[in-house]
């Protein structure tokens, strides 16, 4: 497999994160950034979230719909992507509409858009890519796997909502699995 290019795009507050050695990541996780598109995406992971730290939430990866890959925070920071995860984990995000903008509204909740063959393509490259770089990567989940909370409908409040379900039902696993070496992740029961 040819090597990934991958455009170095760092969030301004990236010096700010955490870092970690290399050796802790050990789990990869899908995302999906339920927004429109790459810039509107780069504007949600540029806004602080956290005043303590001058930190907000991001992933590490993006792709585009075209297959572009971009990379915000370095592997070795610890990105704010999924809650009690950070630590040990790789974010990437596939940019898609998701249930955008209407991610709390009960009657809102399906996921329509289809990931492309460009994003899967360039997705299966960067977990090759990743796997080789650190020898300590084995798992991987989506987001919808680990961040099990449930939130009021934002239509409804008396309707409990999950708050993350990505990367959706549309996310080809099988394919993504297939040859990777991966093994998807588990987390215990609560």
């Amino acid at each position: 497999m040819p090597a990934l290019s991958i455009i170095d795009w760092p969030l301004p507050y990236e010096s700010r994160l955490a870092v970690r050695p290399a050796s802790a990541i050990d789990l990869v996780v899908i995302h999906c950034t339920e927004l429109p598109d790459m810039k509107m995406a780069r504007e949600f992971g540029e806004r602080i979230r956290y005043e303590s730290s001058q930190t907000g939430n991001s992933g590490h990866y993006y792709i585009d719909t075209d297959g572009k890959v971009f990379r915000f925070v370095a592997d070795t920071r610890v990105a704010n992507h999924t809650f009690g995860y950070n630590p040990r984990s790789l974010g990437i995000e596939l940019s898609n509409i998701g249930r955008y903008p209407n991610w709390g509204d009960s009657r809102h909740q399906s996921f329509t858009t289809p990931y492309t063959a460009a994003q899967i393509e360039s997705l299966r490259a960067l977990l090759a890519q990743l796997r080789h770089e650190h020898a300590n990567l084995r798992w991987i989940a989506g987001h919808e796997d680990l961040d099990r909370r449930f939130e009021p409908a934002s239509d409804n409040p008396a309707i409990p909502l999950r708050r993350r379900q990505d990367p959706g039902p549309l996310f080809p696993w099988p394919e993504v699995l297939d040859g990777s070496g991966f093994e998807r992740f588990e987390p215990p029961a609560s």
